[in-house]
């Protein structure tokens, strides 16, 4: 797993009494989004050892919501007013149509982590890809990589029956025969590899793979103190794993049901550090470029102000 890069933080105000830093957080809670999968060690590990609640001194909820175009749609409602793991797709599609949303700082990126799996080993190319059924969750990076993958061969989405549906129900249906091809990661994909299934391909090459986390622009606006301790919170996170690695991904293969050695060889793909980089800019750039060229989005859009 490649090294983790710590926010810088700031101070936010504080009272002294006694002795004791006392911070008037200016809300009484928090929801955020908790999705495990693909291999979302952050969120695991923060769950686990309560790093949001005991940062931010509120009681943290969580929404377990994997559909990144539910995600955002949960945060545009005010349902959930953290998006811990977002896809840059989501973020993108959701901007482009309207929504506030913006991008705090980075969560992840695996291209190599995300897949196409088909018990079909003919299924080699795009074009066999015409006409059949393909599962996998909509608005997400898997969603980008089925419509890149397809765009090498001059084709679109319209020339598959795209399901959306979760990835755990997407690989069922690939087990059960209802779907041909199952767009998966993390521990779905691990499972479908070590089980013989065919990998179509992955999103080396193809998509970018990054996850983000996002509030939206008013709650930032509203809440600065709320978002400094986030990241104070997401700095802590990155320094436990960092700290004692082999506990990280000795609880990720609890949640994921793996074996811890299994963990080890996907943590190999994922780069979680945290901070912006000009690469990571580009990155949404590209894919908001290919959205547009894809016919995902009805205008050229331009990521720049999606940055916090």
């Amino acid at each position: 797993m490649k090294k983790h890069m710590a926010l810088s933080l700031g101070l936010i105000a504080a009272l002294c009494f006694s002795g004791h830093a006392v911070y008037a957080l200016s809300i009484d809670e928090l929801t955020t989004t908790y999705v495990t999968s693909p291999l979302n060690l952050p969120s695991i590990v923060e769950k686990e050892n309560g790093i949001f609640e005991s940062t931010l001194g509120v009681p943290v909820s969580y929404s377990e919501i994997t559909s990144g175009a539910d995600q955002t749609q949960a945060l545009a409602s005010g349902d959930v007013q953290l998006l811990y793991a977002v896809g840059a797709t989501s973020v993108i599609l959701s901007a482009a149509n309207g929504a506030d949303i913006k991008v705090l700082n980075m969560y992840s990126r695996a291209p190599g982590a995300f897949c196409l799996y088909s018990k079909d080993e003919a299924l080699s190319s795009p074009e066999a890809l015409r006409g059949k059924t393909i599962a996998g969750p909509a608005g997400t990076n898997l969603h980008e990589l089925l419509a890149s993958y397809l765009a090498t061969a001059g084709m679109t989405l319209s020339d598959v029956n795209f399901v959306s549906m979760g990835i755990p129900e997407s690989k069922a249906a690939l087990d059960g025969g209802s779907a041909d091809v199952a767009m998966l990661g993390g521990a779905a994909a691990y499972n479908a590899e070590k089980q013989g299934y065919h990998l179509v391909c992955n999103g080396e090459g193809l998509i970018k793979a990054i996850i983000a986390v996002a509030v939206t622009g008013e709650y930032a606006e509203a809440h600065p103190d709320v978002i400094e301790k986030i990241a104070e919170a997401e700095a802590l996170i990155a320094d436990q794993i960092a700290a004692d690695q082999e506990a990280a991904f000795e609880t990720a293969a609890t949640y994921l049901d793996l074996d811890t050695d299994a963990v080890k060889e996907m943590a190999e793909a994922y780069d979680f550090s945290l901070e912006i980089s000009e690469a990571d800019k580009e990155g949404f750039q590209k894919t908001a470029d290919f959205m547009y060229e894809a016919g995902m989005i009805d205008e050229p859009f331009d990521v720049e102000d999606l940055f916090f």
